[in-house]
């Protein structure tokens, strides 16, 4: 069998397991925040912090509850880095630098999970379990919440209320995520992933010299970094390493896991609004996206250029060989189109193309399907500008599910859209005109450009992963990449959830003959046009001084 008749067959598999699993997921995510009734265990947690799950909050008083959370989780994470020395289960390591535990702290607080350390080398037990880790299911959790008090504002009327983040936050963690994590760190255990705390240990010789490998809790830090697109690895070499991703399964498992919760809640957001047609037309400009890129990205790595491609079968170069081209395009593919930023390949070796089709991905938003929670208020956004985009061609005032888009949902949506990029093209063109920045860099020319401009759309898009050739572990990178972090996941929360209580608050428009059909194929097609078209207006020139310029060189 060749290895594209192989990878094929993968990436047919994959699609059947998450049309498998989409509606069952998608229906019982819609009841879970429809829910009146609280668990046991839930109610211990609201009486803990003092919460009350039946109060309703207008947007303000649920985007105070989001920023103090994160607030409190940043605090909190930071300082156990920085007391890691004095903590059990430390495995001697000392603890972390100011300027990099602030970096990881808005990191993994931000859903981002950008690593300038390695981590078997620097991180004890205690901070990968009861900090790192936490922080997986807690900030992917504030994603689904916010996500869901946006649909909320779509299916409400005549009212500012959002539903309560506090309920959000808890039912998001205790019900969905921890139980498929469960089951998802049993699976991977079962495929060879390690569970355990063991301390570090001599392995054998290697090149003149001892190897030495430590434990941990792998399993399950694996199974929420990537069901929580997430991304932060227990192990430098993150999901090329075989502790965290043993073989083919393991990995055709983990895309599964990024891909499973963003694409089931398009199901989510159609039930809750009362029209699952709805749904489907956002899960379908999803999928496009995806699949074509996932498409284009397998063409470019199979493609043979000279000898070495020809006899290795493709670009094979930091690509792991139980893995093939296959299985690592549909990875980058998954990772980068979410908000996962988890590798196991080394996208720095990819071709021109493929490298740039990584950063693509991340500067669409990270919306086919994106993170979970934040691809679908990203997709969503888009959704109100195709609208108004149909707006305007026929001259007519635009409407989304029954709500008028007027000047200030507009306004919202745009500044939405402007944040990233501003953050990071102009991150990026400090980066390139000062000194200091630039002897980070590995390589020159137009890769050292891609280099400095992936890691500013990987840090600002909360992605987390990296070209591999930065050495980010620099105080100018650390604060710079962790301001973008903390402003690139927070200020869109402000705008999506202000929005949210905008259209809350609306009076529903009855449809008449000229609604724009928004459930329509049509529409879709509208959608995937108008993200292309803004991102490329948008990102072109960028691209073209690095990968696009790179890629026409080789």
């Amino acid at each position: 069998m060749s290895p594209q008749v192989a990878g094929l067959l993968q990436l047919t598999a994959l699609i059947a397991a998450l049309a498998l699993a989409y509606r069952p997921l998608g229906d019982y995510m819609a009841r879970v925040y429809s829910s009146e009734k609280n668990y046991r265990p839930e109610k211990w947690i609201y009486k803990a912090i003092g919460a009350n799950p039946a109060t309703e909050m207008r947007w303000p008083a649920y985007l105070r509850g989001v920023l103090a959370f994160s607030a409190v989780s940043v605090l909190f994470l930071y300082l156990m880095q920085r007391v890691q020395g004095s903590l059990p289960g430390s495995l001697g390591f000392s603890s972390i630098d100011p300027d990099q535990a602030f970096n990881t702290a808005a990191s993994f607080v931000a859903n981002t999970n950008w690593q300038s350390y390695y981590g078997e080398q620097a991180m004890g037990h205690v901070v990968q379990t009861g900090g790192l880790a936490v922080q997986n299911f807690l900030s992917a959790a504030v994603g689904m919440a916010v996500a869901v008090a946006l649909v909320r504002g779509f299916a409400r009327s005549r009212t500012g209320e959002l539903g309560n983040f506090w309920a959000d936050l808890v039912r998001g963690t205790v019900r969905i995520l921890v139980p498929i994590s469960v089951i998802g760190a049993i699976v991977l255990v079962a495929a060879g992933a390690i569970q355990n705390f063991s301390g570090i240990h001599q392995v054998g010789q290697f090149m003149g010299g001892t190897q030495e490998w430590n434990g941990g809790a792998v399993a399950s830090q694996e199974v929420i970094k990537e069901l929580g697109t997430n991304g932060g690895g227990y192990f430098n070499a993150n999901s090329a390493h075989p502790f965290e991703n043993p073989n083919p399964l393991s990995n055709l498992f983990e895309i599964f896991l990024i891909l499973l919760i963003p694409f089931a809640l398009t199901r989510t957001f159609g039930r809750m609004v009362g029209s699952l047609k709805q749904g489907y037309a956002i899960l379908g400009a999803m999928a496009v996206i995806w699949i074509g890129f996932t498409a284009l990205m397998m063409w470019t790595e199979f493609a043979h250029r000279g000898p070495a491609f020809e006899i290795a079968g493709g670009a094979m170069e930091g690509k792991e060989t139980r893995f093939g081209i296959a299985g690592s395009s549909m990875f980058a593919v998954a990772t980068t189109l979410t908000s996962t930023g988890a590798v196991n390949s080394f996208h720095s070796s990819y071709t021109g193309f493929g490298g740039g089709i990584t950063m693509l991905g991340m500067q669409l938003g990270e919306i086919a399907p994106g993170g979970v929670g934040s691809g679908l208020y990203g997709m969503l956004i888009m959704a109100i500008i195709a609208v108004f985009i149909a707006g305007l061609m026929v001259g007519r005032t635009p409407e989304y599910l029954g709500k008028k888009i007027g000047t200030r949902q507009i306004k919202l949506a745009a500044c939405y859209i402007l944040v990233t990029p501003a953050l990071v093209l102009g991150f990026t063109a400090v980066a390139m005109a000062l000194p200091t920045p630039a002897d980070s860099m590995t390589n020159s020319g137009a890769h050292g450009f891609s280099e400095i401009l992936y890691a500013y759309t990987s840090g600002a898009n909360n992605n987390g992963s990296a070209f591999a050739g930065l050495n980010a572990d620099t105080q100018w990178f650390n604060t710079t990449i962790g301001i973008a972090m903390m402003l690139g996941r927070f200020l869109p929360m402000v705008f999506v959830l202000a929005l949210a209580g905008s259209l809350a608050g609306q009076k529903p428009v009855p449809e008449t003959a000229g609604t724009l059909r928004t459930d329509k194929p049509l529409y879709s097609g509208l959608l995937v046009g108008t993200i292309l078209i803004i991102t490329g207006l948008t990102y072109f020139p960028a691209l073209a001084l690095g990968p696009l310029a790179e890629g026409l060189a080789s």
